[in-house]
């Protein structure tokens, strides 16, 4: 499930007010803080009053999966779920916005992150996460320009994501091969 359509239909059937990009940017930020199995996609939802069946539990856990996996592979081509090219840019730039404050909401989660202890890098794509959510379509914008500015902020989102992810689930080799100690 890891098309806007797909997880649109899912969320709106279980009574998901919000945009599915918020949801999904809110798993990957949750991602980045726990690990999968300690995230219920449920409690993502931010609504208490939704109780998916079993069948919408299992697809949202499924996409939990799914997302750590595209998550943690470089190579693998993690994207964020948003509207597919078909739809308006005003709505794709919409959505954008919502999967990245949905992504620092994930990212703020239950146990708070120091942004000092993070790299310079993080820092600023948490910055430039945070300006994004206020992405917009001007009337009178160049649909052209706006296209290819729209597909390089995706790019960065993505690439983003997963820099987020790498540097707070450090990779066990990483973490071995800077030890000191032969075992």
């Amino acid at each position: 499930m890891q098309h806007y359509s797909d997880l649109a239909a899912v969320l709106a059937q279980v009574g998901y007010r919000d945009d599915a990009a918020a949801f999904h940017g809110a798993l990957c930020g949750a991602l980045c803080r726990q690990k999968p199995e300690e995230i219920d996609p449920v409690a993502l939802l931010n609504d208490e009053a939704i109780d998916p069946d079993p069948q919408a539990r299992a697809e949202l856990r499924q996409l939990c999966e799914q997302t750590v996996s595209s998550l943690a592979d470089m190579q693998a081509g993690f994207m964020p779920v948003l509207p597919e090219d078909g739809v308006g840019l005003g709505e794709r730039a919409r959505a954008l916005g919502a999967w990245c404050e949905g992504f620092l909401f994930g990212l703020a989660g239950r146990i708070k992150l120091d942004l000092r202890s993070c790299t310079d890098e993080v820092r600023e794509i948490v910055k430039d996460f945070t300006q994004f959510t206020r992405a917009s379509l001007d009337a009178g914008d160049d649909l052209e320009v706006e296209e290819g500015a729209y597909a390089e902020l995706v790019e960065y989102i993505r690439v983003g994501a997963q820099l987020v992810y790498m540097e707070l689930h450090p990779r066990p080799q990483a973490a071995a091969m800077h030890s000191k100690t032969l075992h």
